[in-house]
């Protein structure tokens, strides 16, 4: 049974034309999977289920959703289907928590306006249904974890039809081969999902029928082959040009709630260091500690051999040369002003560059990573979530780091953004820079790092060449990321290669 039907979805904002012609199905008990490149339309036919756009953009055709028109040729009706007919989570699942309310009050509120089951809903997404996770504030769970929260929230509202924006976004990849069992648990049921995803392999896991978008129509309704990744990792020689010595971090003062236990890292000029783990292993505030944003910690953390202090006791030349991008970009930015300004601001604070000749650099830097002058000239909430972490990329490298550490940073991207990013990383490789590369997936931190760590429990219990952990892991969890890394194409070996020679820009048609 269809439980939800667009027929040619059209979406403009002025004289652009974001989604042209969009037709395409739900139905109970299956995943229809929405794919794409970034700003090729995919959430904008989403949110068109729930009768919701972007401001400034009109919407026309037809949209049903469990039996009721939620747009129509005259635009969005007053049916009102949230939550108790169609949940929506979103790709940056911070929008859609209250960071002033603990997760159990909302989810028990939630469970008494629609009749949901809060337990179930914990389960299913993946979260202990303890007493002191429920009373955490979304603030304290890790970037892994909040897209479990905002899961749980949509379920708990047991709708009819799951619209999931990129599900698998900070997810590490034990973690997302779960979530595949889980959501085929669910299609079980009845649920009607729609998957919107540039994680092609999670794609094939779980879709019946696949639409593929690009620059808002639909130009196939079959799933494109997987691109390969590089092996981009190169050893280099010399001294180390960031350490960190018997590293330790808590969340709470006096060493209270311990996320990192004495781990002890190094990363050379031109070289790649990657770091693996699970959601909560203490990846990213490892990442925090090297970027001073975290201060509860012990330990020493040297650049050049000399004592690198927190951020707010950093010179000017310490913060231009150690960057961070980190995987959550879209509250970094200032909704106020276009984000070429911003991304050019960097040079003009750090490097002391005139206005205009920043804006020339961050233009050219934004334009090879496939975020065009006017897509750049928009404001924030104008950028697709792959366009906005491309943009935060581009404002890093404006500073010229010696180190850039990399959080999580393709995880909003389809393949060719991802193969735009690894081309621009690889050319700062050669040129000198230090990548630190945080990650869940194995597979691509393989193939962009010389040395991998593996981080358990904030621990690190497994290290060494990418091509010895990928083929001959010994700790169990590197065993288990091997596996999962193979998820949607189980005999695939880890490690694959990226034919970057096509174009993946895309605007919106005018």
């Amino acid at each position: 049974m269809t439980v939800a039907r667009v027929d040619n979805l059209r979406a403009t904002a002025g004289s652009a034309i974001l989604v042209d012609g969009v037709s395409f199905e739900v139905v109970a008990g299956e995943v229809t999977a929405l794919v794409g490149a970034s700003g090729s339309g995919k959430t904008t036919s989403a949110l068109a289920l729930l009768g919701e756009h972007g401001d400034g953009v009109r919407l026309d055709g037809r949209v049903e959703v469990g039996g009721e028109v939620v747009v129509d040729s005259n635009g969005p009706t007053r049916a009102d289907v949230r939550g108790r007919v169609v949940a929506y989570m979103p790709q940056h699942p911070g929008s859609a928590l209250n960071p002033a309310r603990r997760i159990g009050t909302t989810l028990r509120e939630l469970a008494k306006l629609h009749g949901g089951d809060v337990e179930e809903a914990v389960r299913v997404a993946q979260l202990p249904g303890d007493r002191a996770t429920l009373k955490r504030f979304p603030h304290q769970f890790s970037g892994g974890e909040r897209p479990r929260v905002a899961l749980a929230q949509a379920l708990t509202c047991r709708p009819r039809v799951l619209v999931l924006d990129e599900p698998s976004t900070g997810l590490d990849s034990i973690t997302r081969l779960q979530l595949v069992q889980e959501l085929r648990e669910l299609t079980g049921t009845g649920l009607g999902i729609l998957l919107l995803s540039h994680d092609l392999d999670l794609v094939r896991a779980l879709a019946t029928r696949v639409v593929v978008l690009d620059a808002g129509r639909v130009v196939a309704d079959v799933l494109p082959a997987s691109p390969d990744l590089p092996l981009t990792g190169t050893s280099t020689g010399g001294q180390p040009l960031l350490e960190a010595m018997s590293l330790s971090a808590s969340l709470r003062p006096r060493g209270r709630d311990v996320v990192l236990r004495d781990v002890a890292l190094e990363v050379r000029a031109g070289a790649c260091l990657g770091v693996v783990g699970r959601s909560g292993s203490g990846k990213t505030t490892l990442a925090r500690c090297v970027a001073g944003l975290h201060e509860r910690h012990t330990g020493r953390i040297l650049l050049d051999g000399e004592p690198l202090p927190v951020l707010r006791n950093r010179t000017r030349e310490q913060t231009r040369r150690v960057q961070y991008v980190w995987q959550e970009v879209r509250g970094s930015f200032d909704e106020r002003r276009p984000v070429d300004q911003q991304v050019a601001r960097t040079a003009q604070r750090l490097r002391g560059l005139p206005a205009q000749q920043a804006r020339e650099e961050a233009q050219a830097t934004l334009a090879r990573l496939g975020v065009a002058a006017i897509t750049a000239a928009r404001p924030p909430s104008r950028l697709s979530g792959g366009e906005l972490q491309r943009a935060a990329l581009a404002r890093a490298v404006l500073a010229n780091p010696d180190v850039l550490i990399c959080d999580e940073i393709t995880t909003a991207l389809d393949d060719r953004g991802t193969a735009l990013v690894l081309d621009l990383l690889t050319e700062l490789k050669t040129r000198g820079t230090a990548l630190i590369w945080i990650g869940h997936d194995l597979g691509l931190v393989a193939a962009v790092a010389d040395q991998v760590l593996v981080l358990d429990a904030g621990r690190v219990v497994e290290q060494g060449p990418p091509a010895t952990l990928t083929t001959e892991p010994h700790h169990e969890l590197t065993r288990r990321l091997v596996a999962a890394a193979r998820i949607g194409n189980p005999h695939a070996p880890p490690v694959l290669t990226l034919d970057t020679g096509s174009d993946p820009r895309s605007e919106p048609r005018r």
